[in-house]
């Protein structure tokens, strides 16, 4: 018999991390429901299962390598589209308290369906737009962890994510690939908003060679009140 959750159970061993049963079958029911909806709107061009467990699933878990997730704290996913990575992390740690942010309701009522379905406590999704959400009281500078998956160059993405972090909290972002020249325009934009790259997580998924970076930036002071600009300008100027 084929094991189904071999490259789930594998990958997360990886990171020496270990789904229990009733983690396996959340993990497959999300799947399931992500299938189903992808028909008819765009949430992913991964379907293969395969390729969903190791490339979202386990790709999510792998802030386990950078901070003690472990640990209670409260997480904001910027940019979350289907979920990912904060689903992935709550099912994993259910001690979490996760916000999923995004721009879309559609995709937003796909998460609902999830957060339900699943019967996940403590876990909301939110429509709205980073560079709105980050200027309403409850949730700037309010999250222990800011976490993003969303592709967006580290300039853009740290003015749509720093504003979210309480100072002595923390932002990592997921990259692919090289990330040197990225970096290094970055860095003006992580000092502006409040941040330090404190070091950068590199490793490739396992049973593939895909290369991942998360880079661990600390929230070392308040972000200036000016920031994030109006919606549209991080990523159309970012700070340079």
């Amino acid at each position: 018999m084929v094991d189904k959750t071999k490259i789930l159970t594998d990958g997360c061993g990886y990171f020496g991390i270990f789904p229990g049963e009733r983690q396996l079958c959340q993990f497959e029911k999300y799947y399931e429901f992500l299938i189903e909806w992808n028909g008819f709107m765009n949430l992913t061009a991964i379907t293969e299962r395969d390729e969903v467990m190791r490339k979202h699933f386990v790709d999510s878990l792998a802030l386990s390598r950078a901070l003690p997730v472990e640990e209670q704290c409260c997480i904001m996913d910027v940019g979350t589209g289907a979920g990912f990575p904060g689903i992935p992390l709550k099912i994993m740690y259910p001690h979490l308290k996760v916000v999923l942010l995004d721009s879309l309701n559609k995709r937003v009522k796909f998460l609902n369906t999830v957060i339900e379905e699943l019967k996940l406590e403590n876990i909301t999704a939110v429509h709205g737009r980073a560079e709105d959400a980050a200027r309403q009281k409850e949730y700037r500078e309010q999250f222990d962890v800011v976490v993003s998956r969303a592709v967006a160059n580290l300039a853009s993405l740290s003015e749509y994510c720093l504003p979210f972090a309480r100072v002595g909290g923390w932002f990592v972002p997921y990259k692919a690939g090289e990330i040197q020249e990225e970096v290094q325009e970055g860095k003006k934009a992580i000092a502006a908003l409040g941040g330090e790259l404190r070091r950068i997580e590199k490793f490739c998924l396992p049973d593939s060679d895909i290369e991942r970076s998360l880079l661990v930036i600390e929230k070392v002071k308040e972000t200036g009140k000016r920031f994030p600009r109006k919606a549209g300008m991080p990523g159309k100027e970012p700070i340079r």
